[in-house]
């Protein structure tokens, strides 16, 4: 199963380079991926809702879901799996980008999804959609510049949301129900 998993990972990676790279979407998908580097714009919105008295608890939230996904990925799993990146490992692939890190699990869409969850449940619509919009984006980044498999991709993903619905009953009130409104 898992040898199956990983010729599809190729397959995919090799298919979207071959027709979804565009000379003109570069730089558009260079510049989303960048956006989550090092969890930056996650970080960024995470310290603009905490200073805003009516966001402190999507804030505060956010930053939970943030830690929890990074220790979770980036300390715990990426070293324990130490799976190559798929330029290492698929000489075909040209990346757009390089890292010095494991590729299992993406970081960048553990972050994302962690942070725009959180957004999504405890802020209102016109903040979360563009959120999780920006999250998806960012996920799908990493595909298109070649650093991340599909199932690390899915699997950061994952984690993220995980560790966002972790966050959100660590900080809901005792009779909060935890609901997407």
């Amino acid at each position: 199963m898992l040898q199956f998993i990983a010729e599809l990972d190729g397959r995919i990676l090799l298919f979207i380079q071959e027709f979804l790279r565009f000379e003109w979407l570069n730089p558009i998908v260079l510049f989303l991926t960048s956006l989550g580097n090092a969890g930056a714009v996650w970080i960024l919105l995470t310290a603009l809702l905490m200073i805003q008295k009516k966001y402190q608890k999507a804030g505060i939230s956010m930053a939970i879901s943030l830690l929890l996904g990074f220790l979770l990925t980036n300390v715990l799993l990426k070293n324990w799996v130490c799976r190559p990146r798929p330029y290492v490992m698929i000489p075909e692939l040209d990346a757009l980008v390089t890292a010095m890190d494991w590729s299992f699990p993406s970081g960048h869409s553990t972050s994302s999804m962690a942070a725009a969850a959180v957004m999504f449940c405890r802020t209102p619509r016109k903040m979360g959609i563009p959120a999780m919009a920006l999250a998806v984006l960012i996920c799908l980044s990493r595909l298109y510049v070649g650093v991340h498999y599909p199932s690390d991709v899915i699997c950061g993903a994952g984690i993220g949301v995980l560790a966002a619905v972790c966050a959100l009953r660590l900080t809901r009130d005792k009779n909060e129900k935890l609901t997407i409104s």
